[in-house]
């Protein structure tokens, strides 16, 4: 026991030291990085690859700085293109994955064809749909098994377009399974970028987006046999995980007090702007959603409603605004010193496991996968190989009177979209 807390605390100051070296946001919280110049300098220097800040969100940001609104109403043809898609449905199951086009979606997509095209056919639902059909060709995943249309999660008028074309596309209007992947992570970020509805970025794109989508869309998940809403939630917003309680910032919602205040405000808990940690904290809403779903509708609708963290996927393009030897040696270098490393290739079958399989037809849970991670001594620590098990939820995630306000501020949030 002694050992393994011992290993908990190295894995711990490895976390902090490098975040503390690698996130400029940090700089301004902690005297000691701006006092130890000589120590940090000659880490800094030591860099091994190449350092070329990968950082798509620059469009965004000076589409924003340009006043250009990040959705511009559907294309002119969507719907009319996205019926001549689902033509090819058949009678097939049908798969809605949100950021389908990179990372955890796109491989969740390949794994539920491979073998299984005959059964299931996948709406991806991306921001860029030209970008969504150039990766499925690289990735030999067939026209006639997808189709994609476009989301722009950081506007709710776009979500509620999808939805009401999705309504009149849908063969007998059925969903068998929604999937919320999409997410962003801007952890460099030294203020907030604000969507189209002027909410932080981070907690639109990953939480009040899909809440909404969730809403527009249930009714045609309860068209389904067995129909299921998996929400992908995260150990960064779990409190009771190495990655969760001691890697820093910690998700903390506080009283939700900047979701009740609404629009303009930097942080959920209402609080100054912290990239990080905006991330953590809309995993946790994530989260927190799924249970509030299965408390409120499940027993009514028969919908599973559940979430589920396929491992730390290390290399997928959510790290992107990371520097590129950040991400050389922390990913995977360190996830897998730690036995935490999981390939795209294995989450995608986690998360594809978890939409299809009869052993995750149990609504309310949070899915993991233990694995490599066992012998930090931690049961939730993720890890490549293992046997799935239902995880537990952190107390700030399950607490129901929290869970209830996120629930009363997010409907206000969206009211105007529903």
């Amino acid at each position: 026991e002694i050992c393994n807390k011992l290993k908990m605390q190295t894995v711990a100051f490895l976390f902090n030291t490098i975040s503390l070296i690698t996130n400029p946001i940090l700089n301004h919280h902690c005297t000691a990085v701006r006092h130890a110049p000589i120590v940090l300098q000659q880490i800094r220097e030591s860099r091994f690859a190449k350092v070329s800040e990968i950082s798509p969100g620059a469009r965004y940001r000076q589409m924003k700085a340009d006043s250009i609104p990040f959705y511009e109403g559907r294309k002119i043809g969507a719907l009319n293109t996205l019926k001549t898609q689902l033509r090819n449905v058949g009678k097939r199951q049908v798969v809605l994955i949100t950021g389908a086009s990179s990372g955890l979606g796109l491989y969740c997509v390949q794994k539920l064809l491979e073998g299984h095209a005959e059964k299931y056919f996948v709406i991806c639902a991306v921001r860029e749909p030209k970008k969504m059909h150039a990766a499925a060709e690289a990735a030999g995943i067939d026209r006639n098994d997808y189709a994609a249309t476009e989301l722009q999660l950081a506007s709710f008028q776009s979500v509620k377009d999808l939805a009401s074309d999705l309504k009149k596309s849908l063969p007998g209007g059925r969903l068998d399974r929604l999937v919320c992947n999409a997410a962003v992570y801007l952890p460099t970020d030294p203020k907030p970028r604000f969507t189209d509805d002027n909410y932080e970025m981070s907690l639109q794109v990953n939480h009040l987006g899909h809440f909404l989508l969730v809403q527009l869309l249930l009714s045609a998940v309860q068209k389904a046999k067995e129909g299921r809403v998996c929400i992908v939630g995260s150990v960064t917003g779990n409190k009771n995980t190495v990655a969760g309680s001691l890697v820093k910032p910690v998700a903390d919602v506080g009283k939700l007090e900047g979701l009740k205040a609404g629009p303009g405000q930097e942080m959920v808990d209402g609080a100054q702007f912290y990239g990080a940690k905006a991330y953590k904290d809309a995993k946790a809403l994530n989260m927190m959603t799924v249970l509030e779903l299965h408390r409120r509708l499940h027993e009514k609708t028969g919908v599973v409603f559940n979430s589920m963290y396929p491992g730390c996927i290390a290399m997928t393009s959510l790290f992107r605004e990371k520097r590129e030897w950040f991400r050389y040696f922390f990913f995977p270098t360190l996830m897998k010193a730690i036995g935490s490393y999981v390939t795209q290739g294995e989450a995608g079958q986690r998360l594809a496991s978890v939409i299809t399989d009869d052993a995750t037809k149990k609504s309310g849970v949070y899915w993991s996968w233990n694995g490599d991670a066992k012998y930090m001594g931690m049961g939730n620590a993720g890890g490549s190989g293992g046997e799935i098990f239902e995880n537990e939820f952190s107390g700030m995630v399950r607490d129901e009177q929290l869970g209830k306000l996120a629930w009363k501020y997010s409907m206000e949030a969206v009211k105007d979209f529903l």
